[in-house]
């Protein structure tokens, strides 16, 4: 490796005249890995959410485009990744963003992981400590038994026969009504429609067994938790195990947010994350803490 962490190189074709590159490598098991650069600037890997592909950041990575390059990962599973058997865990997606950081020559990186995403973040920082430069851990978990889980009537109403209905049940979850009102659609959020069912199931497992609550005091990498405070898919109260597990770790909570809260909130998430990532010490903005 040794590209420096703070410039986008060119590699796999990519120059500064394109600014965006949409690539892929190979997982250790061989599987294809899709992965795509945008903008220029020190890399900041953006993770989706479970049984999502790269389009959850939509309309969201380019608010980083002034000081940063973004790198997402289409997961094993889902977009233009393979689709192997599994299983599936957090672990292996970890690996998975380790191998694509490698092909693109990125020796150390800000990582920004949401709901699923940022459980798997929090392996690649505990795991891979010289590879994160800042941690963001957005709307997510430690899991295990020592996480907050979702109610039962949450559950229920994702697991309706009916998928009309099943759909509605997460955009609730997702967003709140006012903002659901002013935003018709389409939504980038509520899972790859292309995935197999294989696939989805693994994706399921692997974010369900997720337990990373001994590895989080290992995380050295100045950590930022973010959740909206009205979140019931990842329920809020497990920011504040979060932020008191991970050493250093500062948490800010979204007044009246749901599950994506860096959607709804994003004219306050953004500059928030950009504040964080750009502070020598890695101090959020003097505000963090609700609003």
């Amino acid at each position: 490796m040794g590209i420096a962490d703070d410039v986008a190189h060119p590699r796999n074709g990519m120059t500064d005249d394109t600014q965006q590159l949409h690539a892929s490598t190979r997982a250790q098991d061989g599987t294809v890995l899709a992965y795509q650069r945008h903008g220029s600037g020190r890399p900041l890997v953006l993770l989706a959410g479970q049984a999502n592909n790269h389009h959850w950041w939509d309309g969201v990575r380019e608010d980083f485009h002034t000081t940063h390059s973004t790198v997402t990962m289409d997961y094993r599973g889902t977009g233009a990744s393979g689709k192997p058997g599994g299983p599936y865990s957090t672990q292996l997606f970890a690996d998975d963003l380790i191998a694509v950081l490698d092909d693109l020559g990125v020796e150390r990186a800000d990582v920004y992981g949401t709901s699923m995403g940022g459980r798997v973040a929090q392996w690649i920082a505990a795991r891979h400590p010289d590879r994160v430069r800042r941690l963001v851990l957005g709307c997510t978990s430690p899991g295990g038994p020592q996480a907050q889980e979702r109610d039962t009537a949450v559950r229920r109403a994702l697991a309706q026969a009916d998928p009309a209905a099943s759909r509605q049940a997460l955009l609730d979850l997702m967003y709140s009504p006012a903002w659901l009102a002013d935003h018709p659609g389409p939504y980038t959020t509520l899972g790859d429609p292309d995935m197999p069912p294989h696939a989805r199931r693994g994706h399921l497992v692997a974010s369900n067994e997720h337990d990373a609550w001994d590895a989080l005091p290992h995380i050295t990498a100045p950590t930022l938790v973010l959740h909206g405070d009205q979140d019931r898919l990842t329920p809020a109260a497990n920011a504040p195990l979060l932020a008191a597990r991970i050493p250093r770790a500062r948490m800010h909570l979204f007044t009246g947010a749901r599950h994506a809260y860096f959607q709804e909130c994003r004219a306050q998430a953004g500059p928030l994350v950009a504040a964080f990532l750009a502070d020598p010490q890695g101090l959020p903005l003097p505000e963090a803490g609700t609003g």
